[in-house]
């Protein structure tokens, strides 16, 4: 008599829990991990009106900067380096010729300038208002800006405000 060996299956494996942990797993990926997201230049913007405001500028109250699509800095039409910009922010900001309140930086830069090229120079305008309020603080308070409270840092701004005044960017790669 021969005698055949049955072939048994072996135990089945549970497979219900194994999709409920890799939910659980991806669930908790999802919730932990932060995405790094891209934030933008701060700028705060001037209340919509319908109607256009008409605002009478002389011209020798606009410092003009420009960046070409070369990415070359240009301040009142003449070629000039980045280190230059606060002197120059100052030198038109407290001027004989005009107030504070009375200057404005016109920044025009064209479609075909770098990203970075555009934020170094609006970084660097920023930057010389910030030294202005600076030399203010240390000579009217005796401390630094950020030292004061908000009702003299708003006074100090108020005196000296920073107006920026972005232009439409010119057209791709024309030079200006």
């Amino acid at each position: 008599m021969v005698t055949k060996k049955t072939r048994r299956e072996g135990p089945g494996v549970n497979a219900g829990s194994m999709a409920d942990i890799a939910f659980l797993l991806l669930i908790f990926f999802l919730v932990t991990t932060t995405i790094a997201e891209d934030q933008g230049v701060l700028v705060k913007l001037p209340i919509w009106d319908d109607d256009p405001i008409k605002q009478d500028v002389v011209d020798k109250n606009v410092l003009t900067v420009i960046v070409n699509a070369a990415d070359q800095l240009m301040i009142e039409n003449e070629r000039a380096q980045l280190a230059a910009l606060p002197d120059m922010v100052r030198n038109h900001v407290i001027s004989p010729e005009r107030t504070p309140k009375q200057a404005v930086v016109s920044l025009t830069h064209d479609r075909g300038t770098s990203y970075r090229q555009y934020l170094e120079v609006y970084d660097a305008l920023k930057h010389s208002y910030q030294v202005l309020w600076e030399e203010v603080a240390s000579q009217r308070y005796g401390k630094a800006y950020d030292m004061l409270t908000t009702a003299e840092q708003r006074s100090i701004r108020d005196e000296l405000p920073m107006i920026i005044s972005e232009a439409e960017p010119s057209g791709h790669g024309k030079e200006l």
